[in-house]
Formats: structure tokens, C-alpha cells, sequence
């Protein structure tokens, strides 16, 4: 199903914003580990209280710090639920790190990245593995419905990392990734079935909340279809809100105008595994019409 937000506009091809500076080149944001000290881009805990939480986890990484790490055989009793991931990563180590060591040196230093992607947590959906992305090639957050909070929201890890991969590391490229049969936006098209019960607190129905407007406009223009359709119609109808959301960013808007900065969205469906992107066209001098349109639209099958 198309999404309804965003319409394809046949000026799409005269209106597309400009590309990136020829120049530009992967050195553009590059962050090493000095440039983080001295520009102040390293996570500082704030605050002189210590609680019993921060006293138990510095009790713990003391024992990290302490503990000596020989090489020991690993015993072969219970069920150990790490034991595959021990084996993937001496898989990973031999074919991939050592083959490259080059690569993961210069990694060690600094990292430019060509996309910031927004993905679902959901477990089926790991954008590494199904778009091939390597150690370096995308700032990655998740987060349920792979939702972008408007600017007005405040902090979260979505926005912490928004700003920092648009700021600080200059990619060019931000990618929102939605995906079929979604969880949380099963959730927040559920939410007008039920009343809200202010006596317990939920953290998924305050999170997906920021999807209300996805929603309202999915039930107007699909409201007459069973609920999964209408699900799978919000799916897409929430990427495009993200998309829009993005451009409460000032920082963010300012790149897209420059024409240093694309919005891109996603969608993977794995039920038959196909994989349906746009592009988002901002206009923002445009008088008389929509300031927003989509433009190089297809679906990889």
C-alpha cells in the first residue's frame, strides 16, 4: 500500500535537492578518538551524588578491571546461551577482522559513516545483516516503531544520536527503516480501542504515542479496512511522519536546504523479503502547494 502522507509530484526531478559537495569526501566528520576529548563529544556522567546504583556498577567494573584475562577452556555443562556468540565472533575475528586489519585500524581511530539509520528493535529486522552494512558504514540506532520524536520531545537515545551523527560525524545520508507485521505499531493502532488507563504506567504506550498522528491519518484513509491492513498501512504512514519529524531538527533542516543532508526512508517487508525505499523532497520556498513530495521511489524483489 502507497504511503498517503508523502505524494510522488512530477517536479520531483527539477526540485530534488542539490547533491553533496563533490568535496567533501570521507574525511567529512571524521571524529578520532583525540578529536572526541577535545571538541567534548565524550558521554560525561553528571552529577557529585553518588547513589547505590553507581556504587554497584563501579563495584562491578572494579572486578572487571581486576579480572586477569588468561585465555581458559570454557567448560562444556549447562547450556551456556553465549556459547554461539563466542562462536561467531572467533568466526568474525579470523574472516573478517584479521583479513582486514588494515580497515579495523583506521576504524580504531575514527569513523565516517555514509548513513544515520533509525531502525525497529524488533528482532527480525537487523538492518546489518539485510542491507550488508559493514564495521563503519552506518551510526545505527533502534528503538520500537523505529520512531523519530519531533525536536519539541526533548532528549532520548534517538535524539542523542540524530545529533551527534548530523553534527558531529556530518554523514550525508539519514535512513528511517520500518518493516511489516511491526509490534509497536500493532500497539499504537490499538490505542483507540482502549482507554487509557492513567492508573499503570506503560513505557510502549508512551513511546509509540508519538506515532498518534500516523495513526489518525491511517484511520482516515483506511479506516473501512480489517486491522491488519490498517496496521500495515500505518507502518509506512509512521516512517513518512518520522521523515517529517527530522526536519523539526533545525540542524537537521539547515543540512537538508544546504543540500548536504538526504532523508530517506525504508521498508522491509519479510514476509515475502522485499525491501521498498523513497526519498524525501523538501521545498521549503514553495508557495501555493505542498512543501513536501517523494521522489526516486522503487522496491527491491
Amino acid at each position: 500500500m502507497a504511503p498517503t502522507l508523502l505524494r510522488p509530484a512530477s517536479p520531483c526531478r527539477h526540485l530534488a535537492p542539490p547533491p553533496s559537495a563533490a568535496g567533501s569526501g570521507r574525511n567529512r566528520g571524521a571524529v578520532s578518538v583525540a578529536d572526541s576529548r577535545a571538541r567534548g563529544v565524550a558521554l560525561r556522567v553528571g552529577g557529585s551524588g553518588r547513589t547505590k546504583a553507581s556504587r554497584d556498577h563501579s563495584g562491578l567494573t572494579r572486578q572487571l578491571l581486576d579480572f586477569q584475562h588468561d585465555t581458559v577452556n570454557e567448560p562444556d555443562g549447562d547450556y551456556d546461551p553465549l556459547g554461539q556468540l563466542k562462536a561467531r565472533f572467533m568466526d568474525f575475528k579470523q574472516r573478517n577482522y584479521v583479513e582486514n586489519s588494515t580497515k579495523y585500524q583506521n576504524l580504531a581511530e575514527q569513523q565516517t559513516p555514509e548513513f544515520m539509520v533509525v531502525a525497529c528493535a524488533d528482532s527480525r529486522v537487523c538492518p546489518t545483516s539485510i542491507l550488508g552494512l559493514q564495521p563503519g558504514d552506518a551510526f545505527t540506532v533502534r528503538n520500537i516503531a523505529n520512531l523519530v520524536p519531533p525536536y519539541e520531545h526533548g532528549a532520548s537515545e534517538t535524539t542523542a544520536a540524530l545529533e551527534f551523527a548530523v553534527n558531529t560525524l556530518k554523514v550525508p545520508n539519514v535512513l528511517v527503516v520500518g518493516h511489516s507485521r511491526c509490534g509497536g505499531i500493532q500497539a499504537l493502532m490499538s490505542m483507540k480501542n482502549k482507554k487509557d488507563d492513567s492508573s499503570s504506567r506503560s513505557f510502549i504506550r508512551d513511546w509509540v504515542s508519538l506515532g498518534k498522528s500516523a495513526r489518525l491519518s491511517t484511520e482516515a484513509a483506511a479506516g473501512n479496512l480489517n486491522f491488519e491492513s490498517q496496521c500495515r498501512h500505518c507502518e509506512k504512514e509512521s516512517i513518512n511522519s518520522s521523515l517529517l519529524n527530522l526536519l523539526t531538527y533545525p540542524w537537521i533542516e539547515e543540512r537538508v536546504k544546504e543540500g548536504t543532508l538526504n532523508l530517506h526512508a525504508g521498508y522491509y517487508n519479510f514476509v515475502d523479503c522485499t525491501f521498498e525505499k523513497w526519498t524525501l523532497v523538501y521545498r521549503p520556498g514553495l508557495e501555493g502547494g505542498s512543501k513536501y513530495a517523494i521522489k526516486n521511489r522503487s522496491t527491491w524483489s
